[in-house]
């Protein structure tokens, strides 16, 4: 029996103040950038200003939407094959940095890796309910799922994109394991995935660099390991109180990728550790209560959907924060509901919302 309830308030605030602070930030770090590339400082406030309100407007929408409507085999199998579709289009798509990560053009350019995650959260709750009073039989409970979520990670890593594709598989793993799996299969699993992670780091000289980078950046500080440490100056410099909105130096063209992966960097030049703390604070709140969402949701499709958001925002926020700081290799990952890019912000909106609905439902032994 479930109780019907008003959405977490708590949540909805430390979301919607993410999306404010990114609105913000975005400006400031690309304001500069935005002048010398399209002759216009507000590009990029003005595109992040309008994938913003159609996120919140998405939110808005989806978190009075039943979740339990997404419990329907047809319609993630559906969506599933949309998002191999897309996938296929980015990778035979003209590449951009490098890398073939997108579909359609200009502004209305879609990363559809970032439509994968919700896809494949959705597929391994829906999976899980179903057979999770045999989950320690892999070709009944976990092959279809590990099937699914090895061809989707797959196709991610061809674009290439690393950070992303050990991001779902984070996410995934995370949701198996909560289902009661047992450790034995998950040592397998890691004793397999690590000379395989390897093997995949060393398969490509630039990984390799950002490897040398992150062990030892000032020893690359021409060229490798540039990008972190302009990183570390950003933060160093910021003190305590920071230099001031839109005082950053560092984004003057000195860091790399300050409006999207590395905005943490320019938020602690401005605002300093103020300003970062209150970041990580509000997705502290954030995991803390989607956690708290999962646990007392009304079924375990709920829960497990509750699960598998909570982590996906989580574990891009902790490896985004950790690869600004040096914790972690350079990855190109975004910082969810902060970092500039439409897709990714409308996305993680509409995850939220489904968020949202869950909190709505609370069971009444919870």
């Amino acid at each position: 029996m479930a109780r019907k309830l008003k959405s977490d308030n708590v949540l909805f605030v430390a979301a919607i103040l993410l999306v404010c602070a990114s609105v913000v930030m975005v400006y400031s770090a690309s304001a500069n950038m935005a002048l010398d590339v399209h002759e216009d400082p507000y590009f990029f406030l003005i595109r992040q200003g309008l994938w913003a309100m159609l996120g919140v407007a998405v939110l808005y929408v989806t978190m009075r939407i039943d979740y339990r409507v997404y419990r329907n085999g047809p319609l993630i199998w559906a969506l599933l094959g949309v998002v191999v579709i897309l996938l296929v289009a980015a990778l035979l798509s003209p590449p951009v940095n490098g890398a073939r990560r997108w579909v359609g053009f200009k502004m209305l350019s879609f990363q559809p890796s970032e439509l994968a995650k919700i896809a494949c959260i959705l597929f391994t709750a829906f999976m899980l309910e179903r057979r999770m009073h045999r989950i320690n039989e892999i070709s009944y409970s976990l092959l279809p799922i590990g099937i699914v979520t090895a061809v989707i990670a797959a196709l991610i890593a061809l674009e290439p994109d690393a950070g992303t594709t050990m991001s779902l598989l984070a996410i995934v793993g995370i949701m198996v394991f909560a289902t009661g799996l047992r450790y034995r299969y998950i040592f397998t699993v890691a004793a397999v995935a690590i000379p395989l992670l390897i093997v995949y780091v060393m398969s490509a000289q630039y990984r390799v660099d950002r490897v040398h980078a992150f062990l030892d950046p000032w020893a690359y500080r021409h060229d490798k390991g540039w990008q972190i440490i302009q990183s570390f100056l950003a933060v160093g410099s910021g003190g305590i109180f920071g230099r001031g909105l839109n005082e950053s130096v560092q984004k003057l063209f000195f860091l790399p990728y300050a409006h999207t992966d590395f905005i943490y960097a320019v938020i602690g030049e401005e605002f300093g550790l103020i300003g970062t703390t209150t970041i990580l604070i509000c997705f502290c709140v954030f995991v803390w209560r989607g956690m708290r969402i999962a646990m007392k949701a009304e079924d375990r499709f709920g829960s497990l959907v509750a699960l598998g958001v909570t982590m996906m925002i989580g574990v891009q926020a902790f490896v985004n924060i950790s690869v600004v700081l040096g914790l972690l290799p350079t990855k190109g990952i975004p910082l969810p509901l902060l970092s500039s890019g439409g897709s990714s912000l409308v996305v993680s909106l509409f995850s939220v919302g489904i968020l949202l609905n869950i909190s709505q439902h609370e069971s009444a032994d919870a």
